[in-house]
């Protein structure tokens, strides 16, 4: 069989992978990004949060996003069933307006095809149509991939590191047995996409709404470029599937009045087509990193979106396992617990944002009975539903738990002990 080697394999182009590529590439190193599908290809997860912006200025892409036709994204709202929305709340209130509060509102299949040739700019090798078959291992160590490219060729590509990147597909965590769920967390989301639906004017064109729908479900409302919006609802699989409902077009179109907000913006527009389902949304990988191997962004794990974090920890996930990465290529040194660190940062912002998400589902508490009680709060509320979520929350966090119980840390996510129990340095 064929064999090729590199310096890095990353299995999967989304922006967790590219993200990883862009700084490796810069760094001088041979990356090989092997992706399943053909770019532009459809994926969910349109929204970016203020806190998207550093670790897509450090990958160099925030020149792009401004020159992008994307929908510029300034604020989110808040809606309750009787349709009464709340004030847009504004990034630029608390953040520079000029960076971190200007984001944007996407379209996947554009804004990872940008990613793939800004990483393939930067001198990663960037090969779709490109399935990994196995991950590669050479005792307990993870030394590649077996890969069956465009024509069925089927050949060897190893490297000394190999980065995970596959997304909810999670390759190494569900070949392992790695993958653990959330208590509570187990929604389901329901989601399709609108053309000529009522859209706000100015600013608030692009705002992010949350509407609620009675039994603690809610609906995101994203307006995007061409006149389109993505309209979803996420709740407990019980209650949308209630009375043996299961089909994702019958499901969304019983909720849309459960939202009088919803229902007026929908009523003008036409549906595109296609409805989407995805179930358990919320999981994390056991272990982190292995010898030769690191998770990154949704193979790593993946949090309710109620906040719209996915794409920020995604691109968060793969600079800093970037960063990492090119420290163990220099030491030459490829054991699991060189990644420490990475696992310590990702561990923490997620722990922190999934605290507020458990708040938001419950139904004894608002975000408002905790800023009204301890005012001095609201910044350390909006740093965390802002993304910024690696640092000190322990007075935001002894305020909630007055109103509510906050989950104690999954113990998940961390570095797989090596074998030897010892650093694996390459010979």
């Amino acid at each position: 069989m064929k064999l090729e080697t590199c310096d890095v394999v990353i299995v999967g182009g989304g922006p967790a992978g590219c993200a990883a590529a862009c700084v490796l590439a810069d760094q001088g190193h041979k990356v090989v990004v092997l992706e399943r599908e053909s770019f532009p290809r459809y994926h969910i997860g349109e929204s970016m949060i203020p806190f998207t912006y550093p670790p897509l200025e450090r990958i160099g892409f925030i020149p792009k996003l401004k020159q992008s036709h994307f929908t510029k994204k300034f604020s989110v709202q808040f809606v309750a069933p009787s349709g009464r929305a709340s004030q847009p709340f504004y990034f630029f209130n608390r953040y520079d307006r000029d960076t971190v509060a200007q984001s944007w509102q996407v379209l996947r299949s554009e804004f990872d095809l940008m990613l793939k040739e800004h990483c393939e700019s930067k001198g990663a090798d960037f090969r779709e149509r490109h399935q990994v078959l196995s991950l590669l291992k050479d005792g307990e160590r993870y030394v590649g991939a077996r890969v069956r490219n465009a024509d069925s060729e089927e050949f060897e590509l190893r490297a000394p590191i190999t980065i995970d990147a596959t997304g909810r597909d999670a390759l190494a965590a569900t070949t392992n047995v790695w993958r653990r769920g959330d208590p509570k967390l187990n929604k389901i989301a329901v989601w399709t996409y609108y053309r000529g639906s009522k859209r706000d004017e100015g600013i608030d064109e692009g705002q992010t709404t949350v509407a609620f729908i009675p039994n603690k479900g809610w609906f995101w409302h994203i307006p995007q470029h061409h006149d389109m919006v993505s309209v979803g609802v996420v709740s407990d699989a019980k209650y949308l599937t209630r009375d043996g409902v299961k089909d994702p077009k019958a499901i969304l179109e019983r909720e849309i009045p459960n939202n009088q907000w919803i229902a007026d913006r929908l009523a003008t527009g036409t549906c595109t087509g296609e409805y989407w389902i995805t179930n358990e949304y919320t999981f994390r990988s056991e272990f982190s990193a292995a010898d030769g191997l690191v998770l990154v962004g949704d193979a790593y794990g993946f949090l309710d979106p109620v906040f719209s974090s996915g794409l920020m920890l995604a691109l968060k996930s793969g600079v800093a396992a970037g960063d990492a990465v090119h420290e163990a290529l220099v030491a030459q040194d490829y054991s699991a617990h060189r990644f420490a660190g990475y696992s310590a940062v990702m561990r923490e912002g997620i722990e922190n944002m999934r605290k507020l998400v458990y708040a938001f589902y419950d139904p004894a508490v608002s975000f408002r009975m905790v800023t009204d009680k301890s005012p001095e709060l609201a910044g350390d509320l909006t740093d965390c539903l802002s993304g910024d979520v690696n640092k000190d929350f322990t007075r935001l966090f002894a305020a909630f738990s007055e109103f509510t119980p906050m989950p104690e840390p999954l113990p998940y996510g961390v570095p797989k002990p090596s074998a030897a129990g010892a650093p694996l340095v390459a010979a």
